[in-house]
């Protein structure tokens, strides 16, 4: 088969995809794109501008023998079945030692059945997560790929190009073998739904408690931002007070229905992290709010049955003190969950990651981006194997400066009647994982009493059984 001179070929022309390839022709490589529909492929060559640097095909023959050997091409599609079918449409017309990129939110274990598919055909397969949204496909996303280290040397130098830097570095590593891409990025969001859900109980306990309008809050987040807060999630938070209903009549927020959807990507955490039996309850608190969220017609009923009390007086100063020394512990907290899960997932699934590494790329371009990133980088670069961000001494004293407050505000929230479940989760976690001592051993007992399934004791080695009431 005729190969002509384009670098990087791209299936899947939507907004993602048509921007990625904008990004990657930016950058002085020569990309070729691929969708069903014309009107797609026809906006892509006007808003490229020069065919001999962005084109692109309805034809599948044409895709494919435009693109130079080995071919290298990203799939920008929903995850799913419809991965399977692209995979399936571009087989035969590929060569051996061809590479094909999954961009999408794919499953890893969907993404270690493909790669050993296309391994028996002399096809390199590479899982690889994209953060940043429609922009930073187009002005850098952070990029986790995962596959054959031998094959991404040919991807490395686009992926370096395309990615966001931090510094001056690419935000983009080859993080390890198999689905090490996928599952990395399956974790970065389910560490996503826990930060929104920690931005949005905030807000909640700061307009409830002392009435902050959208100008206060939006100057509270602005502030944070500029402080150990700095991240992208808190950046938006900020602007998004600030927006105007397009119907002139107040702040868009106000306006948007209390009911959040999903993707599934936060479930597939909690999930995995239950599989590994790793704690990560703030994730799951996440998820697990955003389907209170769909009940709202239940909520309606629910709030007329019962009383709730009056928010308790606070001190405006005081609690926007709380809640930024609040935020800041459950942001740690999230960060440590999601680590940990990746971690353990790293033996478990023979990954080998550099979780140093991990931080690393997470600076720029991914909607996960903080300032927290760079200190648990370093935390990871000291320490190689430390299992748990809040083992690390360099976190011990941010992290022993915010207990009181974040003991406090959940007292406050709790008996004013504001729901922070995911604040709540991270100090639960926390005091839990600090304790030498958990009432644990009832449950063991428990277990023995009614199940006969046997206890070890702190004072002898061995297993044992007690005939209880005997």
């Amino acid at each position: 088969m005729e190969h002509k001179n384009y670098d990087f070929g791209l299936v899947g022309l939507g907004v993602m995809g048509r921007n990625f390839i904008l990004n990657v022709a930016d950058n002085d490589f020569k990309a070729f794109g691929y969708d069903l529909d014309q009107e797609k492929v026809d906006a892509l060559k006007k808003e490229g501008g020069n065919l001999e640097k962005v084109d692109a095909s309805t034809e599948i023959e044409t895709f494919v023998e435009a693109l130079a050997a080995p071919r290298k091409i990203m799939l920008l599609v929903p995850a799913g079945k419809i991965v399977d079918q692209v995979i399936e449409t571009l087989l035969p017309h590929l060569d051996e030692g061809d590479i094909i990129i999954d961009g999408g939110n794919s499953f890893f274990t969907d993404t270690d059945r493909r790669e050993a598919y296309l391994k028996d055909k002399g096809i390199n397969f590479f899982g690889a997560g994209v953060s940043g949204g429609a922009e930073g496909a187009r002005k850098g996303p952070s990029i986790m790929p995962g596959g054959n280290a031998e094959a991404y040397t040919h991807i490395k130098p686009i992926f370096e190009a395309v990615s966001a830097k931090f510094n001056g570095e690419p935000c983009v590593a080859h993080l390890g073998p198999k689905s090490a891409g996928n599952y990395v990025k399956m974790v970065h969001n389910g560490i996503e739904y826990g930060l929104m859900q920690l931005t949005s109980e905030i807000y909640d306990l700061l307009k409830k408690s002392v009435g902050l309008d959208n100008d206060e809050l939006h100057q509270v987040y602005d502030l944070w931002n500029k402080g150990r807060l700095q991240s992208f999630l808190v950046e938006i938070t900020a602007e998004i007070f600030k927006q105007d209903d397009d119907l002139g009549d107040g702040r868009l927020v106000d306006k948007i229905l209390d009911k959040a959807k999903q993707k599934g990507t936060g479930k597939w955490t909690s999930q995995n992290a239950m599989d590994l039996g790793i704690p990560v309850p703030t994730i799951d608190v996440a998820v697990s709010m955003r389907e209170i969220s769909a009940l709202k017609e239940e909520r309606i009923v629910a709030d007329k049955l019962y009383d709730r009390p009056a928010p308790l007086p606070i001190d405006k100063d005081k609690i926007i003190a709380l809640a930024e020394e609040s935020l800041y512990f459950a942001f740690i907290i999230a960060y440590a969950q999601g680590l940990h899960q990746l971690a353990d997932a790293s033996k478990e699934y023979e990954y080998d990651l550099d979780m140093s590494v991990i931080a690393k790329i997470w600076r720029a371009g991914c909607i996960i981006r903080a300032g927290l990133l760079e200190d648990i980088s370093d935390a990871y670069t000291a320490d190689k194997e430390l299992p748990n961000l809040l083992l690390a001494p360099s976190f011990v004293d941010k992290v022993q400066g915010t207990l009181a407050s974040v003991r406090e505000t959940v007292a406050y929230a709790a008996q004013s009647g504001i729901p922070v479940p995911g604040l709540s989760s991270a100090l639960n976690y926390f005091e839990a994982y600090t304790s030498s001592r958990l009432p644990l051993n009832v449950i063991q007992a428990q277990r023995d009493n009614f199940g006969s399934h046997t206890y070890e004791r702190i004072d002898r080695e061995g297993v044992f059984h007690t005939e209880w009431g005997k």
